[in-house]
């Protein structure tokens, strides 16, 4: 039996200095790119920030969307049904970046490239879009029918392989999950 699974894309506009001038070349209204393997946002990997107080030192992260840095943030949330197949490959994908979390950069240089639809491929580097492209990709998903190395985030909002579940104040979003799951407990 092929059981089928969720896993989800998260797209947010933090408002930070670095988003807005991404947004400024792009005109897009979401700028950073996220993989969710839970509906409640517990699970959350992208390539950013570090350290979310220095925009300059980036690479492999696990995300906590409830943190300081994404308060104010805007997002989408959109759900992608996969197979098991694809699901275990695309969690052993980001289980190994995360053992190996210090070897991965941020792809800058890539990141550039896009604006001038120039693929550069760096090892061990990846931006936002090109992680969530290419783990998918390399899962045998393709969510857009383009190299993950010029992927930006809106392409990904394009494809119907994503469902969209939430689009909104992502602190809504997150809050109204934690009252849901507080009340479903109180009532078991």
């Amino acid at each position: 039996m092929n059981r089928e699974f969720e896993i989800y894309v998260l797209l947010t506009d933090t408002g930070t200095l670095f988003t807005r001038t991404i947004k400024w070349f792009t005109k897009d209204p979401m700028n950073h790119a996220s993989i969710a393997f839970d509906s409640n946002l517990n699970e959350v990997y992208s390539f950013g920030r570090k350290n979310p107080n220095n925009p300059f030192f980036g690479g492999f992260v696990k995300e906590d969307v409830r943190a300081e840095f994404f308060e104010h943030s805007t997002c989408a949330l959109y759900r992608c049904t996969i197979s098991q197949h694809a699901y275990q490959s695309i969690r052993t994908q980001i289980n190994f970046m995360d053992q190996n979390r210090d070897q991965y950069k941020y792809n800058l240089l890539g990141m550039f490239g896009v604006m001038f639809n120039i693929e550069m491929k760096r090892e061990y580097a990846y931006f936002c879009s090109q992680f969530v492209a290419s783990v998918f990709e390399q899962g045998g998903v393709n969510l857009v029918d383009k190299s993950p190395l010029l992927v930006k985030p809106a392409d990904l909002v394009n494809t119907p392989l994503l469902e969209l579940v939430y689009h909104g104040k992502l602190h809504n979003y997150t809050g109204s999950k934690q009252r849901q799951a507080a009340a479903s407990f109180r009532t078991a």
